[in-house]
């Protein structure tokens, strides 16, 4: 009896801490790469890494900056300095103190690591300096207007420097953000738990949460709908009456601040040296042959507004001369012709989503027209971008999920060395009219130097944009709280089931 009577009571607490015990399930569009801040570039990486791993500065809805990790911060007099106030009381998901040497650290591995990404968003800083326990100064070559905004996204997660010497830091991740790792299966899932220790634990409900990268929009929206996830991001701008018509969920779609376009390769490897590589005519026929309003009707549902720069309608960075244009086949023609190459074969690579592929192929059956053969290579996104650092690709359908900084939306992808220019195209003027934007604090001065990069770049079309990218996510009702950013990440402070 007494047996029977402790069996019970042992299955009633099992029971009851199973029913507290909340797991938050989130459908990503694809699998992250890496997940070191420093060495990674993904976009879902990112929303993974929102989670994981804290900042020094943060933004708010409105695109302002926020203390994170930082509590303050100020600029010395010839804006040759940044120093900041640091959080007291933080630890590292393995016990370690976050602390000024700790910052120092992060910042030196960033910008010296030999495959770091960060190290373009971070070419100012010469030197970073622990002035006291709680108080870091970063020393600028040259003032830096973009900085900040470079320190509220990867190039400011702070790390554990105890774990980050480790070789497999990239697998098993240690931050101090709200959430701590628990174990990645690829393509499967990432899962996360609740980091008790975290100066803001209070704030964040959720016990574990679990990222699931599911390609196809439909099966993502699909399993939302059976209740086996609670939210989702990205989804098909076909799928928005079907998410809109269910009394359970929730669309909260917002304006994002990136784009999609199409990186040509001009420079990087064999796979450059061809008519669409080599010869910017053939390019510009490229762009004429597409029709951005077909892309936004037939695939984006009317939410997909047309690019014909990296700055959005947003932006005070926008320029109205520089918009999308409007599909010209005869004179598409007539400059393959100029260029003797009146048939142009290529390949488009393009990641494993629904969306993506049917871009491509409308991509493909109009560029058809106007005298390109072009064939679709379909690759898993992170392998994809692994392949295009490589050189190996002549085209690919990519895009950029934004920065609040103008530079951050064009200066990684046009610089000779920047570190996201997969084509390795490479402009002295451009670098140096882009340079010169990044020291500036005036908006009106900074923009015109954008306006002279956006001419070269418009002729030159290294990238051709296509629309820009909202971020449409939908929610379970059951959860509360949540609100999305322009960004495009999520964030989980304050946000909770129902009871």
């Amino acid at each position: 009896m007494k047996k029977r009577l402790l069996l019970a009571v042992a299955a009633g607490l099992m029971m009851s801490t199973a029913a507290s015990a909340q797991t938050l399930r989130i459908g990503l569009n694809e699998d992250p790469d890496v997940l070191d801040p420093h060495r990674a570039r993904t976009f879902v990486g990112r929303i993974v890494f929102t989670s994981l791993c804290n900042k020094l500065v943060d933004i708010t809805p409105e695109l302002k900056f926020t203390p994170e990790l930082a509590t303050e911060w100020s600029w010395g007099d010839d804006g040759k300095s940044l120093t900041f106030k640091l959080r007291p009381g933080v630890t590292f998901h393995d016990g370690e103190k976050m602390d000024a040497a700790a910052v120092k650290a992060n910042l030196d591995r960033a910008r010296t690591l030999p495959d770091s990404l960060r190290k373009s968003e971070l070419t100012s800083v010469a030197s970073v300096d622990v002035v006291d326990d709680l108080t870091v100064k970063v020393n600028l070559s040259q003032p830096d207007a973009t900085l900040l905004s470079q320190l509220s996204d990867r190039a400011g997660m702070i790390l554990s420097p105890k774990a980050m010497a480790s070789a497999d830091f990239g697998q098993k991740p240690v931050c101090s953000g709200p959430y701590k790792f628990v174990e990645r299966v690829q393509n499967d899932r990432i899962v996360l738990e609740r980091f008790k220790e975290h100066w803001d634990a209070k704030n964040f409900n959720f016990d574990r949460i679990v990222f699931q990268p599911i390609p196809d929009t439909t099966v993502r929206l699909a399993n939302l709908k059976s209740g086996n996830l609670d939210m989702l991001e990205r989804l098909a701008p076909s799928d928005v009456p079907a998410a809109k018509s269910d009394a359970n969920l929730v669309f909260a779609p917002v304006t994002g601040i990136g784009y999609q376009g199409i990186t040509i390769n001009t420079n990087n490897g064999d796979k450059a040296k061809t008519p669409l590589g080599q010869d910017k005519r053939v390019r510009q026929a490229l762009e004429l042959s597409i029709d951005r309003d077909v892309i936004n009707e037939v695939v984006g549902a009317g939410i997909y507004p047309p690019a014909g720069q990296p700055f959005p309608a947003a932006s005070p960075y926008n320029n109205p001369k520089f918009a999308a244009g409007k599909r010209d086949v005869a004179k598409a023609k007539q400059l393959l012709k100029e260029a003797g190459a009146e048939k142009v074969k290529f390949e488009i690579t393009f990641g494993t989503s629904t969306t993506t592929q049917q871009i491509a192929e409308i991509i493909q059956a109009m560029a058809a027209e106007a005298g390109f053969e072009i064939t679709l290579r379909p690759t898993e996104f992170a392998a994809m971008q692994k392949e295009a650092q490589a050189g190996n690709f002549q085209a690919n359908i990519i895009g950029w999920s934004g920065r609040v900084d103008p530079d951050g939306n064009i200066h990684a992808f046009a610089t000779c060395k920047g570190a996201l220019n997969d084509g390795r195209y490479c402009n002295a003027e451009v670098d140096k009219l882009l340079n010169e934007a990044r020291s500036i604090n005036d908006e009106a001065k900074r923009k015109q130097l954008y306006d002279a990069a956006q001419e070269i770049l418009k002729q030159d079309l290294p990238i051709i944009y296509t629309y820009y990218q909202p971020w449409p996510f939908v929610l379970s009702k059951k959860m509360q709280g949540f609100k999305p950013y322009p960004d495009g990440m999520i964030r989980l402070k304050g946000v909770k089931f129902a009871s």
